[in-house]
């Protein structure tokens, strides 16, 4: 397959595409009849009697007031019919699922994140069958009419173990106050879309993220049958709860016992300034929000001493968006293009009110896109995440003398690690040799956690209509549980 032709009505749109809307609903569904499903299934792909189409990504113009997508699970995928051979064909995460206790120790679900733990019947990964997902542009009437011409389709094939509904705050916000959706790969073979700002990181071959296309390696992913070997790809779906209170009052602690001000170890946490300006271009201050297409044109490391952050005096080299996207830094792995995730996530519950009590639950919710879940969400997870070892040894302009990237991280993400108070760490560098010059944060606990996750399969639509037919032709009983 050439790698720059990519069909896009052959590709479901929420891999490639963001719908940039305001709402979302999750619905988490069962088969309880295998042939209702591969009905309902095709009845989605054709709009047929009324239902919603699910979406390509072909953009259409004028813009849809609605966006469906569908994704199965590994038991999913076996209910309609897939062989034992042919899943153990499939990306070996996916194989093992979300709710598996090696899924969950590789990814730091444990503790309260443990899946025993997760809300709405996710620890119950038998029964978890599909993940279906409705973005709506802006009106929630539209979220209830689709909701309920979805509904109305579900009859007989599939039952609802839970729904969980998103909203997008001003100014791209999430809970913890930080602008959220920049720096996105950019995929070789999509076109450009007018809205969105140029990326200055290398663009990623289109098989890190669509099965059957060239991948960083200059290798293809595919999987059995070869109907579902070709734009389909995987997801990672998760429901994220987030401490707002607990992060506020660890910003105030750290500022209280440092000096520094809130404001500049919340840019610090995370790489960038809560209204998204990166520290390696806006060191000092957060200034006025620099325009989208600049948001992402850094690197970190630089023989101009005074662009460079090798030794992360500027952004620190264990904050969020460097752990998760060490661009040109020396790190283990193969280098970030071979490790590169889209997110297509929006918060979920109420905007936290400092001035009130407050207990309601509230996070993120959405997908993490790949066509390695091990390759690429796991190894972040459990490798750039949870390790501070996977900095290699390196040296700005000025030399030793000012210190070594190795030393100027510690303990695990602040925001994606698995944290307890008598071992966390976040280093805060200095200038000095092996470290001599840090400042060392310690003593907080997990910010984010778990409420629940599915490992996803998302076929193209030739591969939705190839599942649809499956159980027909195989003559499959309804499915029992």
């Amino acid at each position: 397959m050439n790698d720059s032709a990519i069909d896009l009505d052959d590709v479901q749109g929420v891999i490639v595409r963001g719908y940039r809307v305001k709402l979302v609903r999750h619905f988490v569904l069962t088969i309880t009849d295998a042939a209702a499903a591969s009905k309902l299934i095709e009845a989605l792909v054709r709009g047929r009697a009324g239902f919603p189409t699910i979406t390509s990504a072909r953009l259409i113009a004028p813009k849809p007031a609605s966006f469906v997508n569908i994704s199965f699970s590994a038991a999913g995928l076996a209910a309609l019919g897939l062989t034992a051979a042919q899943l153990a064909s499939f990306d070996p995460a996916f194989q093992r699922g979300a709710a598996d206790p090696v899924t969950a120790a590789t990814v730091g679900d444990v503790g309260p994140s443990a899946p025993e733990r997760w809300i709405g019947g996710l620890d119950n990964a038998a029964r978890v069958h599909i993940v279906l997902s409705l973005w709506v542009a802006s009106s929630a009437a539209v979220m209830e009419t689709v909701s309920a011409q979805l509904r109305s389709a579900f009859v007989g094939g599939v039952s609802e173990l839970y729904v969980q509904d998103g909203s997008e705050f001003p100014d791209n916000a999430v809970h913890f106050g930080y602008r959220h959706g920049i720096a996105q790969p950019t995929i070789i073979g999509m076109p450009p879309r007018k809205r969105d700002a140029p990326d200055a990181q290398p663009p990623v071959p289109a098989g890190e993220f669509l099965l059957g296309h060239l991948n960083a390696a200059g290798g293809t992913y595919r999987v059995l049958p070869q109907e579902l070997s070709s734009n389909s790809s995987y997801g990672v779906f998760r429901i994220l709860e987030q401490d707002v209170a607990g992060f506020e009052a660890m910003l105030a602690r750290y500022a209280a016992e440092t000096g520094i001000d809130p404001e500049m170890l919340a840019a610090k946490l995370m790489g960038r300034w809560r209204n998204g300006n990166p520290l390696t271009l806006a060191p000092t201050a957060q200034g006025t929000p620099l325009p989208d297409a600049e948001l992402n044109k850094f690197d970190f490391v630089s023989s101009d001493a005074a662009k460079d952050d090798t030794l992360g005096l500027k952004c620190p080299v264990g904050a969020h968006i460097r752990r998760n996207n060490p661009r040109d830094a020396a790190v283990i792995g193969t280098g970030s293009t071979h490790h590169r995730l889209v997110r297509r996530s929006m918060p979920y519950g109420p905007q936290y009110d400092p001035a009130g009590v407050d207990t309601q639950a509230r996070g993120l919710i959405g997908f993490f896109i790949n066509a390695s879940i091990r390759n690429q969400f796991e190894f972040l997870s459990s490798e750039w995440n949870r390790r501070d070892d996977f900095v290699k040894s390196a040296t700005g302009p000025e030399g030793a003398a000012a210190g070594n990237a190795v030393y100027n991280i510690s303990g695990e993400d602040v925001l994606g690690g698995v944290n307890d108070p008598a071992t966390s760490s976040f280093t805060l560098a200095g200038k000095g040799p092996k470290g001599s010059a840090n400042r060392t944060l310690g003593g907080f606990a997990r910010l984010v956690t778990t409420r629940g996750g599915v490992y996803c399969f998302f076929p193209s639509i030739k591969g939705l209509l190839y599942l649809a037919r499956l159980t027909a032709a195989a003559g499959t009983a309804p499915y029992q549980r």
